[in-house]
Parts: structure tokens; sequence; C-alpha cells
């Protein structure tokens, strides 16, 4: 019964600090973070300079064409016969050449298209981690919301032990104990009230910051809540698609990759090269040519094979043949490090998830056996069995473990995506699935 009182009490208190701000549901302010974190559009930008970085590559399977043009003054003197005068040269040439056989320029491009490859998971964890940090500074900010919620039920409830408490010492029933007792923690209450102002103001601007908004007002959770276990409840379910959904290992897999093409680029520094080369040219002699005297307009194609074997290079392309095989052995350790590591990570999420659950049963709990308590020393503190103290403690117990359930519930929440996050699956169908636990 006491968990229905909860959404009344943080709803009201959300009007209070939002005035006439609209409620909005995470999925929204996700959305509204893509459009204007700075972090993730750096990501983007990233994301794109790869990609033209990796197509680059190609450049060097594909054809290569250019055009070159002159004009030549000359001034030509001879003493026998004796001659002076000047002429002008124009030259224009259009070549073109095809790589019939450059390995070392195949293996440049295969590695261009891994980097793209590379890119994209890049960028995948980098979306993962904005759907993570708007999760988190969307659950911060109702965490605090309830938090203050919570202390301001519990400054009017000790205001209302103190004014008992006064009564009672005006009557003579109880001693000024009683009073400063209770005074005491009213004004305790007051400090954690400022506190958690703060706290929530601070809380608040987190999220405007990241989603570009302000005054944002989230939707609370809708009550009763029940999350469900993680499925399938098997933590090596989860380790065993991250082998193939994690975008840390497929980055490690691909960096393995781009390595080994790196060895065959070093090993291609022993072997030939082959190209098809063809070549336009026109030259226009006006008024003559050192031998000539007359205009002449030369014209001349070409067609041709290159054949190009590297004999000696002072042993640089072995020791780079060297250099890349221990590069990639590298990349191998590398990837087996960041297996564990996703492994670890995962193992960690899903315990934690239930943990979690465990947490949010036993604070059920407990909230129930404190309202009872609660219950049972303002019932003995009127009939003089209990002292104001009793029912100070009591209160104070209660309004704790109610903060304490709201956060777990989060924690728990935000776990779930936390676990999707570590083994890769994280996706805004997330966010829109926790969106149908939140009041509308």
């Amino acid at each position: 019964m006491e968990r229905k009182r909860l959404l009344p009490l943080a709803a009201a208190t959300l009007l209070a600090l939002a005035g006439t701000a609209r409620a909005e549901g995470l999925l929204e302010l996700y959305e509204a973070a893509r459009a204007y974190d700075a972090a993730w559009q750096s990501a983007r930008a990233q994301y794109d300079a790869n990609v033209a970085r990796g197509e680059q590559g190609r450049a060097g399977i594909l054809p290569q064409a250019g055009l070159s043009a002159g004009v030549t003054r000359s001034a030509f003197e001879n003493d026998n016969p004796a001659v002076n005068r000047n002429f002008t040269t124009q030259q224009a040439t259009i070549s073109a050449s095809q790589p019939l056989y450059r390995p070392a320029n195949l293996a440049t491009y295969r590695q261009g298209q891994r980097q793209i490859e590379l890119a994209e998971y890049q960028l995948t964890a980098a979306g993962q981690d904005l759907m993570i940090r708007v999760s988190q500074a969307y659950f911060d900010v109702l965490a605090a919301q309830d938090t203050l919620a919570f202390v301001r039920a519990q400054k009017t409830a000790v205001a209302e032990q103190l004014a008992s408490a006064r009564r009672n010492f005006e009557v003579g029933t109880s001693t000024i104990t009683d009073t400063r007792e209770a005074q005491a923690r009213y004004d305790l209450v007051l400090a954690q009230e400022i506190a958690a102002e703060n706290d929530l103001r601070v809380k608040r601007l987190a999220l405007d910051t990241l989603v570009g908004k302000t005054n944002t007002q989230p939707n609370p959770l809708a009550t009763p809540l029940n999350v469900p276990a993680p499925q399938p409840n098997d933590p090596e379910v989860w380790v065993a698609v991250a082998e193939e959904a994690s975008p840390a290992i497929r980055q490690a897999r691909k960096a393995v990759e781009i390595a080994e093409l790196e060895t065959d680029k070093a090993e291609a520094g022993h072997k030939p090269t082959l190209d098809a080369t063809a070549s336009y040219g026109v030259t226009n002699n006006a008024g003559g040519t050192a031998t000539t005297l007359q205009d002449s307009r030369p014209k001349s194609g070409n067609v041709g094979i290159v054949f190009n074997l590297p004999l000696f290079a002072g042993f640089a392309t072995q020791n780079r043949i060297r250099e890349t095989l221990s590069l990639e052995e590298k990349a191998r350790a590398d990837l087996e490090a960041t297996r564990r590591q996703v492994a670890q990570a995962v193992r960690t999420a899903f315990f934690g998830v239930q943990s979690g659950q465990g947490q949010v049963r036993a604070l059920e709990a407990a909230e129930a056996s404190s309202q009872s308590a609660l219950d049972a020393n303002r019932l003995g503190y009127q009939v003089g069995v209990r002292i104001n103290i009793d029912v100070l403690n009591a209160q104070s117990q209660l309004f704790q473990t109610k903060r304490d359930l709201a956060q777990a519930r989060y924690n728990v929440l935000l776990g779930h995506l936390r676990l999707r996050q570590a083994n890769g699956t994280l996706q805004p169908e997330d966010l829109a699935r926790l969106n149908t636990l939140l009041a509308r």
C-alpha cells in the first residue's frame, strides 16, 4: 500500500519543480541527444573521415590519368652560317596507366575496406555509449526528484512530531527532551532538503546539457514496477553472443586483419610490379625548330607494359616484414585480451542485474516492515510506552528505505542496459521497451 503513495508524492514534487514543463520519455530524450551531444557529433565526423580514408586505398588499383602542357620560347644563334632567330614550342601530352599486378596496392585497398568496417564498429560503440549516458542522466534526475520528495515528506512528518512534542510538553505529559530531539531532527532534515534541492538542480543541468534542452522533465516510473530478469537467464549465453556482437571484439578482430594485410604489403617489397601505360602527345613548333625553319605539328602516341622487379633494398624489406609480423602477433594478443575483458564485463553486468533485483525485493519487504514499525512506534508513543526519539528514528528509517528502494529500481533498469552494452546488443529498441515502464 505504501508503494502506491510514492507516485502521487513524487508527481507533486515534479509539478512543483517543473512548472508547466512537459514530461518526456527516455527514447525522446535520446533522439534529442543524437542531434545535440558534442561527443556523438564528434564520433559521427570521425566515422565520415575514416570512411573517406578507407576509400583512398581504392586509388591504387584504379587507372591513373594525367594531362601536361607547356609553352617554350627559344632563341637560336649560329656563327657559320650566321643565324639568329626565335621560335616557340607548344606541347601537350595526355597519359594513363593501369596497375596490372601490384600486390602492395591490392593489400592497401583491402586494408581500406577493413578500416571502413572498423569505423562502423567504432560508431556503434559511440551510439551505445550515448544511450547509456542519456539513461544514466535520466535516472539520476528521477532519483534526485525522489530523494527530494522523500526528504520533504520526512520534513512534514518530523514537523508534526515536533508540534506533538511541544503540545505534550505544554500539558506536562512529556519532557523538554522530546521537544529538543524533534527540533534537532527537524533542523537536520532542513539541511538535507537544501542538499537534495541542489543535487536535483545539478542532475537536471547535466541532463539538459546532454540533450540540448532546458528544464527537462523526465517521465517518472509507473507503479507498481516489475522488472523481469535477464533473458536468457544464463551469463554464459550472454558471453557467447558478445563474441559476435560486441563492437570492442569486432574492432579487435578487424585490427588483426589489418595487421595481416600490413604483412602482405611488406612482403610485396620482394615481388615484381606490372603496369599498362599509354600516352598521346602533340607538339606545335611555331617558327620552326633549332634544325628547321618551317612550322611543324608532330603527334606521337605509345602503348606499353612496364615491368619492375626489386633486387636489393638494403635489407629494408626483410626488416619491415619482421616488424609487421610482430605487430600482427600483438594484434592477436590484443584481441584475446579484449575477449577476456568483454566476457568479464558481461558477467559482472549480468550478476549486477540479478543482485539488484534481489535488493529491490529485499527493500520492498523492508519498506513494509519499516512502515509497520513506524505505526507501532507512533501508537506506543501515544500510550506512553515509546519515547519521541523512537518515532523519529522509525520515520528516518522508513524514508531512507523508500529512497534506497527507488534508487535500487533505477539501478536495475540501468543494469539491463549496461548488460546489453557489455555484450554489444544494446539498441534504441531497448530504450523504447523501458519507456513502457514510465508513467505518461
